[in-house]
C-alpha cells in the first residue's frame, strides 16, 4: 500500500510538473484509483499529503481542487519562493562540484540555443528547459530540505510561470538571465548570484495579475 501511496503522489506531481494539472483543476477520487489501478485508499492518502503541502484543498462540493492562489496569495508565495530560488543560487557558488558545472553549462546552452532558434515559439518546450536550469542549480546548493522547499513552491506557482513565456521576448530574457546567473555562480560571487536569481524569479504586481486573468 505505501509503494501505490508513493507512485500515484508521484505521477500527480509529475502530471502538474509537465502541465497535465494545473490551478483550479479537480482531482477525481475514482478516476485516479481506475487510471492509476489502486483503491481509493491510497488516493486519499495522497489527498491528505498533498492538503498538508498546500498544493490541493478540500472545496464543498468539489473535493480536491489544485491550489489556485489569490492575487494576495500569489505574491505571498512569490515572495518566498524568491528568496529560496536566491538562496540556491549564492549557496551553488560557493558549492558547486565539477561535474554540476558541467550540468548547469549545459543547461544554459539549451535555453540559449532554444531562444535563438525558436525565439518565441514553442514555450511550454522552453519552460521544460527552464525547469532543467532551476533544478541545477537547486541541486548545486548541495542542500536536500531547501530542494524540497523550492519544488513545494514552485508547484504552487509552475502554470504562471510556463503562462509567463507566452509573452514575446520573455524566452530570450530568459536565456540571458540565466547566462548571467551561472556566470556570477561560476566566479563564485554569492551576494551577485543570490541577487541576480531573486530578480529572475519575481515578477511585478502587474504581470502577476495578468497572469492570474490569464488562466482564469
Amino acid at each position: 500500500m505505501a509503494g501505490q501511496t508513493e507512485q500515484l503522489l508521484n505521477a500527480i506531481l509529475a502530471d502538474i510538473d509537465c502541465g497535465q494539472l494545473n490551478p483550479g483543476d479537480v482531482l477525481d477520487e475514482a478516476g485516479l484509483a481506475a487510471r492509476h489501478g489502486v483503491s481509493r485508499t491510497p488516493v486519499r492518502e495522497v489527498f491528505i499529503q498533498l492538503e498538508a503541502t498546500g498544493l490541493i484543498r478540500r472545496l464543498p462540493r468539489k473535493g480536491a481542487v489544485l491550489f489556485k492562489p489569490t492575487l494576495e496569495e500569489f505574491l505571498a508565495i512569490l515572495e518566498v519562493h524568491a528568496r529560496l530560488e536566491g538562496q540556491a543560487a549564492g549557496l551553488a557558488a560557493r558549492r558547486l562540484s565539477p561535474a554540476q558545472g558541467e550540468a548547469l553549462e549545459a543547461a544554459v546552452a539549451a535555453c540559449e540555443v532554444h531562444a535563438a532558434t525558436k525565439g518565441d515559439g514553442d514555450p511550454n518546450g522552453y519552460y521544460q528547459l527552464n525547469l532543467k536550469f532551476h533544478e541545477t542549480v537547486a541541486l548545486g546548493a548541495g542542500n536536500a530540505f531547501l530542494v524540497e522547499m523550492i519544488k513545494t513552491n514552485a508547484r504552487k506557482l509552475m502554470a504562471y510561470y510556463r503562462a509567463r513565456y507566452r509573452y514575446p521576448g520573455s524566452i530570450a530574457q530568459s536565456a540571458r538571465e540565466h547566462r548571467q546567473i551561472a556566470t556570477l555562480i561560476f566566479a563564485h560571487d554569492r551576494t551577485g548570484a543570490e541577487a541576480a536569481m531573486v530578480s529572475h524569479v519575481q515578477f511585478d504586481q502587474v504581470t502577476v495579475m495578468d497572469l492570474l486573468a490569464a488562466l482564469g
